[in-house]
């Protein structure tokens, strides 16, 4: 039962041209480098699919090799974010496979949240209502989150008899909250709610609902303006110095910095500072 991981190769062109991209697993929209995708099954609460996986794994994958799209905003249809995986059409299918199946399947899992945090592009979540399971783990595959009062998000794998340890829970909720505040979710399944993901730096702030989607398009129209290549490499090293000493990463950095200081957007920078003037990234 493989028909649900297949790769579509974004060297081939099928998300080229990502402004004329319509994807067939969820919401997309693409205005002055901002892109959006949306979750859009809301009356399920937005759940994923073994299809809708397999598109949104490819289709972050395929953002490495663009230069039409700056930022990325995630966020889902109606109230709510991402229930997770869809009961009915992936926990009951997976009760039927074989342990091959069910490793192509896990690892296509965890291959989104690798793309997600792979692409250079900054991806902030609005997170709204109900964020379980994978819609948790893509959230918190994101580099910002922003949430409202409503807001719960819940690592729901003990709840059907799994382990804590999904899609890179175990890696990630721990940086992000701390060790033992990821422990208690994990082993837990309980939901954290706005206030406590606020508090534990899980979200970078909370606004009202009606504001969310405006305030997350508003950072990533802000990061789109920057200087983007640099972003990018900002992200690349926020990922990797995890794994490196502090001798590694400051060695790392002065590279990375070396290599942005012959961009054209340090020059504009220095340019536009001279004239007194704001500097106009390219990008470049």
């Amino acid at each position: 039962m493989n028909h649900f991981i297949p790769s579509t190769n974004p060297m081939h062109g099928q998300y080229g041209a990502h402004a004329s991209f319509v994807p067939q697993h969820f919401a997309w929209s693409l205005a002055d480098g901002v892109g959006t995708v949306t979750l859009n099954r809301p009356e399920r609460k937005n759940p994923l699919t073994f299809e809708s996986y397999a598109e949104l794994r490819d289709f972050f994958n395929a953002l490495r090799y663009t230069t039409d799209v700056r930022a990325i905003v995630v966020t889902g249809a109606g109230d709510n974010f991402c229930s997770g995986g869809d009961v009915h059409e992936i926990i009951g299918p997976l009760t039927k496979m074989s342990m091959p199946e069910l490793l192509s399947f896990t690892r296509m899992t965890g291959d989104l949240v690798k793309a997600m945090r792979a692409c250079p592009q900054p991806v902030i979540g609005a997170i709204d209502g109900i964020c379980a399971g994978a819609g948790a783990m893509m959230a918190l595959a994101c580099d910002m989150r922003y949430g409202t009062l409503s807001t719960k998000v819940a690592y729901l794998f003990t709840r059907v008899g799994l382990a804590g340890a999904d899609m890179g829970a175990c890696a990630l909720l721990p940086r992000v909250i701390g060790q033992g505040r990821a422990s208690e979710l994990l082993f837990t399944g309980r939901a954290m709610n706005a206030q406590e993901g606020l508090a534990w730096g899980f979200f970078n702030a909370l606004h009202d609902k009606e504001d969310l989607l405006t305030q997350a398009l508003a950072m990533a129209k802000e990061l789109a303006s920057g200087p983007t290549f640099a972003h990018g490499m900002t992200k690349t090293m926020l990922a990797q110095e995890w794994a490196m000493t502090i001798d590694q990463a400051i060695e790392a950095e002065a590279q990375a910095q070396a290599i942005c200081m012959q961009t054209q957007d340090f020059t504009r920078a220095y340019n536009a500072f001279v004239a007194k003037q704001k500097p106009v990234f390219g990008g470049d």
